[in-house]
């Protein structure tokens, strides 16, 4: 089994400016891609779990979103030898496509990354910026960190 550090993306690895997609926009929270490193160099699979409303409010598109990760990890590949080695995304948002499991609070992402990666739930842990995010983590019994920078 491995073990995993999932990270929030928006307002946890990177400063949230409302529906952060455009690479020019990307800006990383002080010490967070030296957190990532950290957990890299431990052994652990670094996963990012993010809630992408504003790809179901039409806002920008799932190749928006993906050019964006993509970007963040070269950044932190090249900048602190640093790697994320999975993105999971929610694209829906309950006023526009309805309900689905994926949306934090809800713990779909997580479940599938367990899932996905053989992920040993007890020794691995949650960081993000928001409520929903340690909901979500508090339901697949994965131990969590609320950050509030």
């Amino acid at each position: 089994m491995n073990k995993a550090a999932f990270f929030d993306r928006d307002g946890t690895i990177n400063i949230n400016t409302g529906h952060t997609y455009k690479i020019e926009e990307l800006k990383f929270i002080s010490g967070r891609p030296e957190l990532i490193k950290g957990y890299n160099d431990a052994g652990y699979l670094v996963i990012v779990v993010t809630n992408q409303a504003g790809i179901a409010k039409g806002l920008y598109t799932e190749d928006d979103m993906h050019r964006f990760n993509r970007h963040m990890n070269e950044r932190l590949q090249g900048e602190y030898g640093a790697h994320i080695d999975a993105f999971y995304f929610c694209p829906h948002h309950p006023d526009v496509t309805g309900e689905c499991n994926c949306r934090k609070p809800k713990p779909g992402m997580l479940r599938r990354a367990i899932e996905d990666f053989d992920i040993d739930v007890g020794a691995s842990i949650l960081f993000g910026d928001q409520a929903w995010d340690m909901q979500a983590a508090q339901a697949c019994g994965i131990k969590n960190v609320l950050l509030d920078d």
